[in-house]
């Protein structure tokens, strides 16, 4: 267990007021003057102009709450996010120390195991003189052992309760009661890491959306091992170089899918121990893997025996009061960040996750609901000024801000990633320009195209020069993670994109030989979408396990309506091994088509230089770097020398989504090498024309002969 922080450093987040130290007040007249020069985000958008001032009263804003928490600078926000140093269970000097934040609280017990449930005087915490609702109880060593479980009986004003402690980092579930309880978690044997520094590879980043449970084919819930061991090489094999790993906080609830998390701190024991935990980050990292977190800041559960709903009898303690308490679609509880109190928590949260586990960063989910009173709910965002309004929740600006400085201090080789859909500027800009410190946002509008188009246009009115806009439309200074489709997509009530193509015919006609029109036009399709997607980021891609091979069901996780069944809560990788059925053709091109795009060094760096478009014959063709992508989207039309205009040279075929190892008709012989024709006005600028032949639903990767 980490030794605690001094008790003067730990407690001052549980202290009334505003820090108004002369260091701070002089820190924060200084920064005032200093960031009018500091808004990069409004000079590389003129269209930002006219809300200067709102995104410097949030950079100030965020300035003035750094000075505030820091002293005036007098220690890094890294530091002030330590108070799991301080809070919580800790063995240290031969005793057991549990520190608790309870301001409403009059008595607090411990009881558990060591004690038969039982309020004793012996096992009473004592409130911290001189700090605000802050708890303490020292025990002796042989108090409590490795194993025990406890919980915490709170005493308030008219009430009393078990709770489960908010900073405990372990927590199970009994199999036969389903009661949740805080686990004393000490093994003898700390977990020795073998990569003791890891820095991730984001050129471009390669990311596996994976949730732990349901990764294995059997109908059951899967563990870290299991996973390590069984999915973890499948995911490098397949050429991604970073996994997302979803419902990692615990959450009473396992079909939440993660998001009703109930303590904060705590890896859900229903997949294993947090030494396996660690061994899977660890073998991750041996095989050259980042792993990214999903953390859900943006609401908690509302219960209130295993979460924070009503912690020691004041529903507030952590959640904004009146009509910004519940969260209206999500059923959940909404943070109040503008209490110092919960901005130490959070933050410490993510600094836990980082330390504790070596995780390399965050996916933050729900940003958008943060970032409104209204969660986003029924906004239409249609300009920048619904941006600047005044519907914004600028204390969860604020604190967003203040993680991604906090991730960044901690590891600044960390990755964060915002899931937003309003498109809110700066969100993946830098905070010394006026940002808000993400490395990435996003691109949600991709999914949702795709989804659109698919579903109310006929094949013949698919435009290349629509589909070339949407994948690219971002904001210049902001980098995105762009996908075909998430776990979003694939839950009961929606369909994955494969099941959309193909629907029904995925039971009936997805084995060799037995192909109908609605599976070929449906295997066809899968491929150019995600090479277009893919090959189009600015920053990274991200694919959802299973999603790469058209995995055929929709996921349900275990609830009374399906008699609690775990059959769609899993993965089928037996489809995809087995080569007498389609799967395995996108699953190979999935991993073909990324081991193309590594082709290019810092592909999501290159510009990507529009060639050709024409939606008549629904024909695109683009270059980024070495890299020459030419797609026919015609269901009926294939076109025999159709020519570009590029670069004079000979190029050679690198990936052909036609091709019959991925479930093409092979119509094309990819041996054969293209030269381009000679022009003599052309070839003043080098330039040449390239002439292909293009089957219809077909694209082709090629690249030009280096030794020319």
């Amino acid at each position: 267990m980490a030794k605690t922080a001094s008790t003067k450093t730990a407690t001052k987040p549980a202290t009334k007021g505003k820090v108004t130290t002369a260091a701070a007040k002089k820190a924060a007249s200084k920064q005032k003057e200093e960031v009018a020069t500091q808004l990069k985000l409004v000079k590389n958008d003129a269209w930002l102009a006219p809300f200067e001032g709102a995104i410097a009263g949030r950079h100030q804003h965020a300035l003035d709450k750094i000075n505030e928490l820091t002293d005036g600078g007098k220690q890094k926000l890294a530091d002030f996010a330590s108070g799991y140093l301080y809070y919580g269970l800790h063995f240290e000097d031969k005793k057991w120390v549990l520190r608790e934040w309870a301001p409403n609280a009059t008595e607090i017990y411990v009881i558990g195991d060591f004690n038969g449930w039982q309020e004793q005087k012996p096992y009473a915490m004592k409130r911290v003189k001189g700090t605000f609702g802050n708890w303490e109880i020292k025990l002796p060593a042989k108090a409590m052992h490795h194993g025990d479980l406890f919980k915490l009986s709170i005493h308030w004003e008219g009430g009393q309760g078990e709770r489960i402690p908010a900073w405990i980092n372990r927590v199970v579930q009994d199999d036969q009661t389903k009661i949740f309880s805080a686990q004393v978690w000490v093994p003898e044997q700390p977990y020795e890491w073998k990569v003791k520094k890891f820095k991730p590879n984001t050129s471009p980043l390669l990311i596996y959306e994976c949730h732990i449970g349901m990764a294995q084919d059997a109908e059951k819930v899967g563990t870290y091992e299991e996973f390590r061991l069984n999915v973890l090489p499948r995911i490098q094999q397949e050429g991604y170089n970073c996994i997302q790993i979803m419902a990692i906080q615990e959450h009473p609830y396992y079909g939440s899918f993660g998001y009703h998390v109930s303590s904060f701190f705590a890896a859900s024991s229903r997949f294993g121990t947090p030494e396996e935990l660690k061994a899977l980050i660890d073998d991750a990292h041996e095989r050259g893997m980042a792993v990214i977190m999903d953390i859900v800041h943006s609401h908690a559960v509302k219960n209130e025996n295993e979460g924070l709903g009503n912690f020691c009898g004041d529903p507030n303690q952590y959640f904004y009061p009146g009509d910004r308490h519940e969260h209206p679609a999500w059923d959940s509880l909404c943070f109040d960040y503008g209490k110092n109190e919960v901005i130490h928590f959070l933050l410490s949260n993510c600094k836990w996750w980082l330390e504790e586990y070596h995780f390399d960063g965050f996916r933050f989910d729900g940003v958008t609901s943060m970032l409104y009173y209204s969660h986003g709910l029924g906004e239409a965002f249609g300009g920048y000024g619904d941006y600047y309004n005044g519907h914004q929740d600028d204390n969860a600006i604020c604190y967003l801000t203040l993680a991604n400085e906090v991730i960044h201090q901690v590891n600044p080789k960390a990755i964060t990633i915002a899931e937003e859909v309003s498109g809110m500027p700066g969100l993946a800009a830098p905070f010394k320009d006026g940002g808000y410190g993400f490395d990435y946002r996003m691109a949600m509008n991709i999914p949702d195209y795709w989804i659109k188009i698919i579903k109310e246009l006929r094949d013949e009115d698919w435009k290349p020069s629509s589909m070339f806009w949407e994948v690219k439309n971002r904001r210049a200074d902001e980098k995105t993670i762009s996908y075909c489709e998430s776990h979003d997509q694939a839950l009961v009530g929606d369909k994955t994109i494969i099941f959309r193509l193909i629907d029904a015919d995925m039971y009936w006609h997805f084995k060799k030989g037995d192909e109908n029109y609605a599976v070929e036009r449906g295997i066809a399709l899968h491929k150019m979408i995600r090479l277009l997607t893919a090959s189009t980021i600015n920053g990274g891609y991200l694919n959802f396990m299973g999603n790469e091979f058209g995995h055929p069901e929709w996921i349900d996780f275990p609830r009374e309506g399906n008699g609690w069944s775990y059959k769609y809560a899993r993965r089928q990788w037996n489809l995809v091994d087995n080569h007498e059925l389609c799967y395995h053709y996108l699953g190979d091109f999935d991993r073909e088509m990324l081991k193309t795009l590594k082709l290019q060094k810092d592909i999501q760096k290159t510009p990507v230089t529009e060639i050709w478009h024409n939606d008549g014959d629904q024909v695109l063709a683009y270059q980024r770097g070495e890299l020459l992508f030419v797609f026919n989207f015609s269901y009926n039309r294939s076109y025999t020398g159709y020519g570009f205009m590029v670069r004079q040279g000979t190029y050679q075929v690198l990936l052909n989504t036609d091709d019959v190892a991925f479930g093409g008709h092979g119509l094309n012989d990819d041996s054969v090498k293209h030269l381009t024709n000679y022009d003599p006005e052309l070839a003043k600028d080098n330039k040449g024309w390239l002439k292909l032949y293009l089957p219809a639903r077909s694209a082709v990767v090629l690249a030009k002969s280096k030794d020319e």
